[in-house]
């Protein structure tokens, strides 16, 4: 199948196309620079605010992935919705016969956060030119490279003791990254799946501090915690800022996600995808393996550069 995968270089399209590609699929990667892509499938020119672009990006393919979004910057709500209205519409004119989209998880009868509230207005958005669009929510996706997860990984590596705001005893059930490719993937050509939403997990619901304090466990570090009643999002966003390498816009636009508890109450994903999920604790030790293999691979000397040269 003749597939797009829109955030290819991404901390889960950088995983998908891969995946996608052992499955035997004909993979784009959309990109503003084809000639800097340096991940799995063809690169092919686009710009999710242009649909034209978008357009000749998509003809011919059968299916696209979205996995696009903005953070940071004060009108991420707004430039979403229109990227993803442009996306869709393109989709259209090219006849892409399915949309595949990941969202976020939290009750839709909850006052979302504006991330969240985000999240479910690109998945109207995405629906609105008629193309079948299936949305897989997810909480917490534990991997190497996810913002959320080196949060986590950082707090827990800077902070021996921590004051912590209420929210860190919000629920949520995190999940590995790969299984959330294998999700993605096995959605793809299931007939089942059209125009449906799921929501996929890991097998714990956990409060914030719970993995927090799991994550300290497994690497034998001692954590001490120590609540504060009031906190409020603002100033937890400069304190995320000032003890990992989150900047205050993206941290307040987290935090604000938070606050919201994010857990699944319908499994149907799993009749239709159907395998047991990585439990956190080895989803965490995946995401510090991978870690550990990119930081050696980075320190490893070039061949060829002065060192071997001199050792000739």
């Amino acid at each position: 199948m003749d597939v797009l995968v829109a955030g290819a270089s991404g901390f889960v399209g950088s995983r998908l196309t891969p995946a996608l590609e052992a499955q035997g699929h004909d993979v784009r990667a959309l990109t503003r620079r084809p000639g800097d892509y340096r991940g799995a499938g063809r690169p092919v020119a686009g710009d999710v605010g242009d649909e034209g672009t978008l357009r000749t990006a998509l003809t011919g393919c059968e299916a696209a992935y979205y996995l696009v979004h903005s953070l940071g910057t004060p009108d991420f709500e707004s430039r979403d919705v229109e990227a993803a209205e442009a996306f869709a519409g393109a989709a259209a004119v090219a006849g892409v016969r399915r949309i595949v989209y990941l969202g976020g998880l939290g009750r839709d009868g909850d006052a979302l956060s504006p991330h969240l509230r985000s999240r479910r207005e690109v998945e109207r958005a995405l629906g609105r030119t008629g193309v079948p669009v299936t949305v897989l929510r997810a909480g917490i996706v534990v991997g190497h490279g996810g913002v959320s997860w080196e949060i986590t990984r950082q707090l827990v590596a800077h902070l021996p003791v921590m004051i912590t705001p209420r929210w860190v005893h919000t629920r949520t059930q995190p999940i590995g990254i790969g299984d959330v490719v294998r999700y993605l993937v096995g959605v793809l050509e299931a007939p089942e799946a059209e125009g449906r939403v799921f929501e996929v997990g890991g097998p714990e619901v956990l409060s914030y501090l719970d993995m927090l304090s799991r994550l300290a466990d497994l690497q034998s570090r001692h954590l001490f915690v120590l609540p504060v009643p009031l906190l409020s999002p603002a100033l937890s966003a400069r304190w995320l800022a000032l003890v990992t390498d989150v900047d205050v816009a993206t941290g307040s636009t987290l935090i604000g996600s938070i606050t919201n508890e994010v857990v699944v109450s319908d499994g149907a994903i799993r009749s239709v995808v159907p395998f047991e999920p990585m439990d956190y604790d080895e989803m965490v030790l995946e995401a510090l393996v991978e870690r550990a293999r990119e930081r050696r691979l980075r320190q490893r000397p070039r061949r060829g550069g002065w060192l071997s040269r001199g050792a000739r």
